[in-house]
């Protein structure tokens, strides 16, 4: 099977603090579920209708193992820290190779 590439875009983020709560435990979370960060940040540059919102891209070595990690105990817990303070667009790539 492919690995898969989780991309989240972030629509909103309207508290900062609850994001930085979050990143503190969503990092480490998704870490420890087998996921692995290739990129995360404000893009570089854009291209068209591309906009200045962080993304967020992780490989992960299926889309069994992506789902077990959103659903597992540490990442739930970041997400209680986010609470509604964002609107975000995830996505699964399947990989090319």
């Amino acid at each position: 099977m492919s690995k898969i590439y989780q991309v989240v875009t972030y629509i909103e983020i309207n508290d900062e603090a609850a994001m930085a709560r979050y990143a503190a435990l969503a990092g480490p979370a998704i870490t420890a579920s087998g996921g692995r960060f290739i990129s995360r940040g404000l893009p570089v540059g854009t291209q068209e209708d591309g906009k200045i919102t962080r993304t967020v891209i992780i490989e992960w070595d299926d889309l069994d193992t992506a789902q077990r990690g959103f659903a597992s105990d540490g990442y739930q817990n970041a997400l209680a820290e986010l609470g509604n303070s964002t609107k975000r667009d995830i996505r699964y790539l399947e990989a090319l190779a």
